[in-house]
């Protein structure tokens, strides 16, 4: 075991953690206000080009993160007014939103920089780690957050941030309250359509922060399509969590140390064709053992008690 989790595993697991957290949350905030959130990717790779261009303009991270998190809720505008607005499917409308994220970004980055695919240059400025020596030489929890940077903390803050929200506060009733029950607060006079507007874009905000992450984090470059399916992992991990900030970060903590010994297993030198597809390996995984376990509560007691295979016996010929 000693051997398995190191401190480079420990450290390449919570900065992978890091992105797929601040977009499930985001998503988390979304179906709380009855809006299915899919267009999480799209956010993220907004996020992700809009920091990397922030920083080189303005030659600082906070510029950068300001531009993530700015494009990224000028972006969730088509979300929140065709999903509330204009009544749109969401479902058609965030796969629309991914579509036009990946082609905008890699248009963009010809158009501003006169390159594709990846573009680097020495006057983007990353993300500062914050070194916290006290805790440096604790195991487990120093090798992972002993040097990171301050989105991470931002994002396991905001875990707790938004639980105390939603559970504990009035304007999490009424968000919940426009999710669940939407005619009913409206009969309480809750304005339901700026509830979700506002929320979306609350959430685009959190997605830009993703981004963020991902271009300034541990590296400072944008590449097309950076994102590489961590979107959906964020929606799957909020499926999982059954729209809890909680159980979707602890779903997030899965998806993260998957990614991390992925990394391990290809420097053991597996191909890695086969070590990239680990996380999605575990993200279908958890999927199919969540739909079973749903199933499986969907059973009545008298016919899950009926055999031990959970299935009623037929009866015999009364013959």
């Amino acid at each position: 075991m000693s051997g398995l989790i190191t401190p480079f595993l420990m450290q390449s697991a919570v900065q992978a953690i890091t992105p797929i957290l601040l977009a499930s949350l985001a998503g988390v905030l979304c179906g709380r206000v009855g809006v299915f959130n899919m267009a999480l990717e799209g956010q993220m790779l907004i996020g992700a080009f809009a920091g990397v261009v922030g920083s080189y303009v303005t030659h600082s991270a906070a510029g950068g993160v300001a531009a993530a998190m700015l494009a990224a809720v000028v972006f969730s505008l088509i979300l929140a007014y065709g999903a509330t607005i204009f009544r749109g499917d969401s479902v058609v409308i965030c796969i629309g939103m991914n579509l036009l994220a990946s082609g905008l970004t890699a248009y963009l980055l010809r158009v501003m920089f006169g390159v594709s695919g990846t573009f680097s240059d020495p006057a983007i400025v990353s993300l500062a780690k914050i070194r916290i020596t006290a805790i440096q030489d604790i195991p487990i929890v120093g090798w992972g957050f002993a040097r990171q940077t301050p989105l991470t903390w931002a994002a396991w803050a905001l875990v707790a941030i938004v639980s105390v929200v939603l559970f504990k506060t009035p304007l999490g009733l009424r968000l919940r309250g426009v999710g669940e029950q939407p005619d009913a607060a409206e009969t309480l006079g809750i304005d339901v359509r700026a509830y979700r507007v506002v929320t979306v874009l609350v959430a685009g905000a959190l997605a830009g922060l993703a981004g963020a992450q991902l271009s300034l984090g541990a590296v400072s470059v944008f590449a097309e399509d950076m994102t590489a399916g961590r979107g959906w992992i964020a929606v799957v991990a909020v499926m999982l969590g059954r729209r809890n900030p909680l159980y979707a970060a602890a779903a997030c903590v899965l998806f993260g140390f998957a990614d991390a010994f992925s990394v391990k297993l290809q420097s053991q030198g597996l191909p890695n064709q086969l070590t990239d597809i680990s996380p999605y390996v575990v993200t279908l995984a958890a999927l199919v053992l969540s739909h079973r376990r749903r199933t499986r509560a969907l059973v009545s007691p008298e016919v899950a008690a009926a055999t031990p295979g959970g299935m009623a016996e037929p009866q015999a010929d009364a013959r």
